[in-house]
């Protein structure tokens, strides 16, 4: 029943929802304390308001978010406890002294505040907003930037405000029992005084010495840099921040480009959320901004993501444009009809460039080309179980998506069953859970199927610690945490040196300026997240069952440690086949053997699951006798179809298609610049002693019509 209401309300804990109740409650309470009149009762319902308010907005709760839309904002339920308190004031007879009118007077002033306070703060974030924000670009040299405002003065500013309140209404409520009105101005006092200091303290900020250039010359110290840089190859990107993992997966590939790289965003909401890398960044949030950037000098422009923004930089003829996605699988996203507008389309193999052409969308066969998976880079081959551990099999389902297919996911149907087999089987094998971390958030469904598979991995691994025939090297475990809790330490140390995505700076503006990388500290933090993950499998036994969430360890870490995998049909069997290993893939929509291998490329070389997970003998099998094993062929040959040969590397073949595309785009170029040769040419043409620049495209300082 809690769960229940914690999805209808749509907060993220069992006290979150305990603060919302306590907050709702709380101003009925208080209603009738001040009509029964009752001090010690108005109080303490005002307390719990408070201090549920204070907790709701510290948590960022959904709930709290939305009250404002139906009339009951932040500002509004400090006003309805004021009134109350004028209202408990009268009820108590209180209505000819002095402490009653001090109060309204108060509490009109202190509204008076508001107007000033929120035009201050309003004005001073909009006037250090940048048309442009930037990481790892130096701004610094080309234009003033200054710091930000302390991070007290604006951060949940509203709030701060309104909080001061809080004097003024201890006071009253003591003058109140006491029949002094001492106590009361006292508090009145404070509650004014602070909150005309806190307007005070924000006028500073809004003088010129203390916010950005304009966005003229923040855009021309921006083209300046790029004049300079001379990007080449761009990665750009448009959407929600629940996609950044789209931009964020290609980000060590941009790293090892030969080319000079960068990276442009729309959105500052992905700008915060992106992972640290020493790749150039830029985020223009404005299309006519991007338009008038200065890309002259880039050749190849991938897009990792089909969005209607793309147009933006598509409608640019100086450059090739290149749809790269963010996945290898049969999704129908992979072969979108909107695919066709690129100049070429890249595929990991040759199973891209089939689905295209079974697709019929437009994109032709010439345009594709088979560049591998780079960021599979770091996933191992197999050979077997190394002697002396037992077999790991990684059961990781994807999320039930949003159209209730019941072939999304095998979690609902299938789910249980698996962990079932898996924690009984004879021999033994280690169950590692590792969920798609939407699982649940469209589906009650699969979000209790969840809880039921995360208790049976965990009771299982209960048992299995009083088994006997299972033991662990005590010391090593313990030297194992000791090294993680190190190496947490250092990373933390070094969370606010590296610069990163900017996410600690007091601002946009702030973060623009100082959001610089440092190599040698993103270097070590590589080092360190490999030791981390090293230690972090050592601090367990090697037979112990385990549920995964979260962002550590990374999904191709656990593949590492697996010998085999059962997921369902997403990127995650794309990936995992690099590996080589055995896998199985539930067929949950129980479309039959044949049909789910016919319409699902990936699944093979696979054992195919029913719900009932029946057939899971044939995976560990497979997995303790890989000399027998009847799909290994089968697995090879689907690996080369899907994500190419493994020489040369994926990088090279990549570095090597933007490298033949950017010489078309040189090409095309070039043919621009050629004076026209023909009968109705000058006979006797003067050469030009330089090629003209061609410009990134032809548009004013104004910009043009967005939609081309």
């Amino acid at each position: 029943m809690i769960s229940t209401a914690i999805r209808v309300a749509r907060v993220g804990s069992a006290a979150e929802l305990a603060a919302a109740a306590l907050m709702v409650l709380g101003f009925p309470a208080l209603m009738l304390a001040a009509l029964v009149p009752s001090i010690p009762a108005f109080a303490a319902a005002a307390a719990v308001t408070y201090l549920a308010d204070h907790y709701l907005h510290r948590k960022g709760s959904y709930l709290v978010n939305r009250l404002s839309k139906v009339r009951a904002g932040l500002s509004i339920r400090f006003l309805i406890r004021q009134l109350l308190l004028i209202l408990l004031l009268a009820r108590l007879g209180l209505a000819d002294d002095l402490i009653y009118y001090g109060a309204i007077a108060c509490f009109i002033a202190f509204y008076g505040l508001q107007a000033p306070h929120g035009a201050l703060v309003t004005l001073i974030r909009n006037r250090r907003r940048m048309p442009v924000a930037t990481r790892n670009i130096d701004l610094a040299s080309r234009i003033r930037i200054p710091d930000a405002p302390p991070r007290v003065l604006l951060h949940r500013s509203a709030e701060k405000m309104l909080h001061l309140d809080l004097a003024a209404v201890a006071g009253i409520l003591v003058s109140a029992s006491l029949e002094s009105a001492v106590a009361g101005f006292i508090g009145i006092g404070i509650t004014v005084g602070l909150g005309l200091l806190y307007v005070l303290g924000l006028v500073p900020y809004v003088r010129a010495a203390k916010i950005p250039p304009n966005a003229e010359k923040v855009l021309a110290a921006v083209d300046e840099w790029l004049a300079e840089y001379g990007p080449e190859t761009v990665l750009y990107f448009s959407g929600s921040k629940d996609s950044v993992y789209q931009v964020n997966m290609w980000l060590e590939t941009m790293e090892q480009l030969d080319s000079k790289p960068l990276i442009i965003l729309r959105e500052r909401a992905i700008l915060n959320n992106l992972a640290p890398t020493t790749v150039p960044v830029i985020c223009v949030p404005g299309g006519v901004h991007l338009m008038n950037l200065d890309l002259t000098n880039v050749r190849v422009a991938l897009y990792a993501a089909n969005v209607g923004k793309n147009i933006h930089l598509l409608r640019v003829p100086t450059m090739k444009h290149v749809f790269i996605g963010h996945g290898d699988s049969d999704k129908l996203a992979s072969v979108n009809p909107y695919s066709k507008v690129y100049d070429e389309v890249w595929t990991a193999g040759r199973a891209g460039r089939d689905r295209y052409a079974i697709a019929d969308v437009g994109v032709r066969d010439d345009d594709i080309v088979e560049v591998g998976r780079p960021q599979l880079a770091p996933i191992q081959g197999w050979s077997g179980v190394p002697e002396g551990r037992i077999p790991t099999v990684l059961y990781a389902p994807t999320w039930e998506g949003w159209d209730g297919n019941p072939g999304n996911t095998s979690i609902v149907l299938a789910g249980e069953n698996i962990v079932e087999r898996l924690v009984k089987a004879d021999p033994p094998v280690r169950v590692l859970y590792k969920p798609h971390p939407f699982t649940g958030t469209v589906s009650k469904e699969a979000g209790a199927a969840h809880r039921r598979i995360t208790a049976l991995v965990e009771q299982a691994a209960a048992e299995r610690a009083t088994d006997g025939r299972f033991t662990t090297d005590a010391a090593a475990r313990t030297a194992a945490k000791a090294e993680l809790a190190r190496i947490e330490t250092r990373l933390a140390e070094l969370s606010g040196k590296s610069g990163g995505n900017g996410n600690g700076k007091g601002d946009e503006a702030e973060a623009t300026r100082d959001g610089v990388v440092d190599p040698a500290v993103h270097e070590e933090v590589a080092r360190l997240r490999g030791e981390w993950n090293s230690a972090y499998w050592r601090s367990f036994g090697s037979h112990e069952h385990r549920v995964i969430t979260g962002a550590e360890p990374r999904l191709y870490d656990c593949f590492n440690v697996s010998d085999a995998m059962v997921s369902d049909i997403s990127s995650v069997v794309s990936d995992f086949i690099a590996s080589g290993k055995p896998y199985a893939v539930t067929d949950s929509a129980e479309l039959g053997v044949e049909e789910f291998k016919r319409q699902n490329t990936a699944v093979r070389a696979a054992v195919i699951l029913s719900n009932a997970a029946t057939e899971l003998g044939g995976l560990l099998d497979a997995v303790r006798d890989p000399a027998g094993d009847p799909l290994a062929e089968d697995r090879g040959d689907l690996k080369r179809y899907l994500l190419g040969p493994d020489e040369p590397t994926s990088i090279e073949q990549f570095n090597t298609a933007v490298a033949n595309l950017a010489l078309k785009a040189d090409t095309r170029n070039l043919g621009q610049e050629t004076p026209a040769t023909g009968a109705d040419a000058d006979p006797e043409p003067e050469p030009d002693p330089e090629p003209a620049t061609v410009p990134a495209h032809g548009l004013t300082a104004a910009g043009d019509d967005l939609a081309g």
